[in-house]
């Protein structure tokens, strides 16, 4: 099984999106986007979905220092006076979604990502959810989220965002090793992030996740073991353990360390292997694409359920039609309409005070993208997926899906594609198969991030 293993990543470790989205962002069609039609799209999608409420995505992008190995959009500042500038634009921008929407908006989720939201006050934060809920309605099984960096993460922030409704938070930890963190430009102890998970048990919180990640420079298997072994002592609801994303021609700050700094291939994937079986051994399941969860979290319910969803925030135990992204470069998704922001504070700042949303390009789906769409959500959630018949695009499909049947990776009986047990380590590779855009594309170097 170890050669066979061998075999594939050597042959599967090409350039992947990671499908959060389809069509993804190097393939949307700027040419046939306009802003007036997103609106459309957007007051469509909302009309047909107010009883399911919305997802509501906020970007707060600061940091006081760069994470070497971060690819999110991101401001470095140590200059806290940024906060309330911010924040109020944010409210500029949510402000004319509302007067679109009307009324009857009902809340369904709220996610704060980054950046650092901590990196914000704690009474910052409670003056930003207070403005936001003002006037709306929050749905009964809303749930309210957060990352949280472990080392200043407070008491105050803890308990302020709980008493506001939040019940999950996310700890970036990546990995304990020092000498790890010294090249990452992370820095927290396993004391900071105890610290954090036993106040926020205490406090009431509901759902606790860890990010690990690896192939991250200097990691060894000693290392990652030491790291998923502390992090499964505070015992975490849900576990992400993600691949690195080495893109420097889009991110300089990964230029820290070199390529002769990361472990790659055969050795990545060792390290993947045995924190996959570590983690698995410890009572976690796999959910999706390098997630695992508790069997009693949401995340693993929705999973076992059919109710897993994928979208820009990652791996959710809902779907809403809507998600409406706030702040300087968020996505948003109307389903059949996606809209991005400008990635600059100034810029963003710029166009809110000339009264305009600060949308910089978005995609209108066709019918194809909607049908592909749907293919690479159902095998990136649920491992399967059910093709329409007689059509040019699923025969063009099958015929790529062959050499992955070939190697053991899916079994195609029919219009029917399930991911093997082998393929669910390659689901990125498998929904390439689908991915008529990618396929149509002359070359696609430099794009997107290893597979493996």
């Amino acid at each position: 099984m170890k050669n066979v293993m061998h075999e594939l990543t050597e042959k599967y470790n090409v350039a992947a999106p990671r499908y959060t989205s389809y069509p993804t962002v190097p393939f949307w069609d700027q040419e046939a986007f306009h802003v007036d039609g997103w609106l459309q799209h957007l007051q469509d999608t909302f009309n047909r979905s107010k009883d399911v409420g919305i997802s509501l995505y906020i970007h707060l992008p600061f940091c006081e220092s760069l994470c070497t190995y971060c690819g999110c959009n991101t401001r470095i500042t140590k200059n806290h006076a940024v906060e309330m500038p911010y924040i109020a634009h944010l409210l500029k921008e949510w402000s004319m979604y509302k007067a679109l929407l009307g009324n009857e908006i009902r809340v369904s989720e709220i996610h704060f990502g980054g950046g650092t939201p901590t990196f914000f006050e704690a009474r910052n934060l409670r003056f930003l959810v207070d403005e936001l809920l003002k006037d709306v309605f929050v749905t009964d099984q809303a749930v309210f989220s957060f990352e949280a960096h472990p080392a200043n993460t407070s008491d105050e922030h803890l308990q302020t965002l709980f008493d506001l409704g939040f019940t999950r938070l996310s700890l970036g930890i990546q990995d304990f090793d020092p000498h790890v963190q010294f090249l990452i430009n992370r820095h927290q102890s396993v004391a900071d992030v105890e610290r954090v998970v036993s106040a926020a048990r205490k406090i009431g919180y509901r759902s606790i996740n860890f990010d690990l990640i690896y192939g991250l420079p200097l990691q060894t298997q000693e290392k990652i073991a030491a790291t998923i072994g502390q992090s499964l002592l505070l015992n975490p609801d849900r576990i992400s353990f993600y691949s690195y994303a080495h893109v420097p021609w889009l991110k300089p700050g990964q230029r820290r360390f070199t390529e002769f700094d990361l472990p790659v291939g055969q050795e990545k994937l060792a390290l993947y292997t045995l924190g996959k079986q570590l983690i698995e051994r410890d009572g976690y399941r796999d959910v999706g694409m390098d997630h695992f969860a508790r069997e009693e979290d949401e995340l693993f319910k929705a999973a076992e359920d059919g109710r897993l969803h994928r979208n820009f925030m990652g791996y959710a135990d809902r779907y809403t039609p809507l998600l409406l992204g706030l702040g300087v470069s968020s996505i948003s998704d109307a389903w059949t309409c996606f809209a991005q922001n400008v990635k600059t504070v100034e810029e963003y700042y710029r166009l809110l005070d000339d009264g305009q949303l600060p949308i910089m390009k978005g995609h209108l789906l066709n019918e194809e993208d909607g049908c592909i769409r749907q293919y690479v959500l159902d095998m990136m959630c649920r491992s399967s997926v059910r093709l329409e018949p007689d059509s040019l695009l699923t025969a063009a499909i099958l015929e790529r899906l062959q050499p992955l049947q070939e190697d053991g990776l899916v079994n195609v009986l029919g219009m029917h594609v399930q991911a093997t047990a082998v393929g669910k380590s390659f689901l990125r590779n498998i929904c390439m198969a689908f991915d008529q855009r990618l396929h149509r594309a002359a070359a696609s170097k430099n794009v997107f991030s290893q597979a493996i």
